[in-house]
């Protein structure tokens, strides 16, 4: 587990084979622009997270496909630390339209080729 702030789509790959196979998980915080990458459960990432600073508001999980890099399922918005009740997020998907693009945009500046 390792906070990242550039990785390419090979280390995801080696990370994925490592794992799961197709997926990598990965936790970002919106707010401070981070991404913490490669760990059993995103509760593990959250948690590290947390300990450095980070609002638990602004964590969510989300998994890398990474050889689904530059389509619409590279990024899936799916993880038990996104259910939220209070943030109005009641599905272990991201439901809200501004925090997925939040998620997209941080995630696009940090993976790469």
């Amino acid at each position: 587990m390792k906070i990242v702030e550039s990785v390419t789509v090979s280390e995801l790959k080696e990370m994925a084979e490592r794992m799961y196979g197709s997926l990598v998980k990965a936790d970002v915080d919106i707010s401070r622009g981070i991404m913490i990458v490669d760990m059993g459960m995103h509760a593990d990432g959250e948690a590290r997270l947390l300990e450095q600073g980070s609002d638990q508001d602004d964590v969510w999980g989300i998994n890398l496909h990474p050889d689904d890099y530059g389509t619409d399922g590279f990024i899936e918005f799916d993880s038990l630390i996104n259910i939220r009740p209070r943030l109005n997020n009641v599905s272990r998907d991201v439901q809200s339209p501004d925090i997925r693009k939040k998620i997209i945009d941080l995630v696009e500046s940090i993976v790469h080729e």
